[in-house]
C-alpha cells in the first residue's frame, strides 16, 4: 500500500470511528434514542396501535436480542445458533416487561460505546465480518427500527417525547 492509500485509509477508518456513536444514539440524522423512548409508560410502551405489527416494547425487545446476540460474537467470538426463524427473536412482551425491556437496552449500549470506539475496528471477528461491520450492522438495524418506534409513537399520540422531537 502507498503512503497515499494508507493515509486515506486511515482517515476513512476515524470518520467510521467518529460517526459509529452516533448512529447508536442519535445524532443530527434522527432523535436520540433516549429522547425517543422517554416518556412511555409501560401501558404506552406495550400498545401495538391497530394497523402497525409491533409495539414499542416489542421493537425494542427485539433490538436488545439481536444488539446481546451481536456482542457476544465481538466479545467471544461465540453466538447463540443464528435463529431458524424470525420469530424466535421477537420475545413477547407485556407492559410489566417495559421497565426491563428499557433498562436492558440501556445496559446493551453500555456494552457497545467501548467497541465504537475501539482502534482495531478492521480486525476480523469472523470469517465474514469484521468488529467494524458488525458493529455497523447493530447500529443500522438499531435505527431502522428506532424510526417504528417513531412511527408506534405518532400513532398512539404519543410524540413527540417529553426531551422534544421531529414533528414531521
Amino acid at each position: 500500500m502507498t503512503d497515499s492509500s494508507t493515509d486515506r485509509n486511515e482517515r476513512a477508518q476515524l470518520a467510521f470511528a467518529r460517526l459509529l456513536p452516533k448512529l447508536f444514539r442519535g445524532g443530527q440524522a434522527f432523535v436520540g434514542v433516549e429522547a425517543s423512548l422517554s416518556g412511555l409508560s409501560g401501558t404506552q410502551a406495550a400498545t401495538r396501535p391497530t394497523g402497525l405489527p409491533h409495539s414499542v416494547a416489542e421493537l425494542v425487545a427485539h433490538i436488545n436480542w439481536w444488539n446481546r446476540w451481536m456482542l457476544d460474537i465481538i466479545e467471544t467470538g461465540q453466538a447463540t445458533p443464528y435463529p431458524r426463524h424470525a420469530d424466535e427473536t421477537w420475545p413477547e412482551v407485556t407492559e410489566d416487561d417495559w421497565g426491563r425491556i428499557r433498562n436492558d437496552f440501556y445496559e446493551l449500549l453500555a456494552r457497545i460505546d467501548p467497541h465504537a470506539a475501539r482502534p482495531d475496528l478492521a480486525s476480523p471477528v469472523n470469517h465474514d465480518e469484521t468488529i467494524g461491520e458488525l458493529l455497523a450492522d447493530m447500529a443500522l438495524h438499531s435505527a431502522h427500527h428506532f424510526g417504528q418506534i417513531v412511527t408506534v409513537r405518532q400513532a398512539l399520540g404519543a410524540w413527540p417525547p417529553p426531551g422534544g422531537g421531529d414533528t414531521w
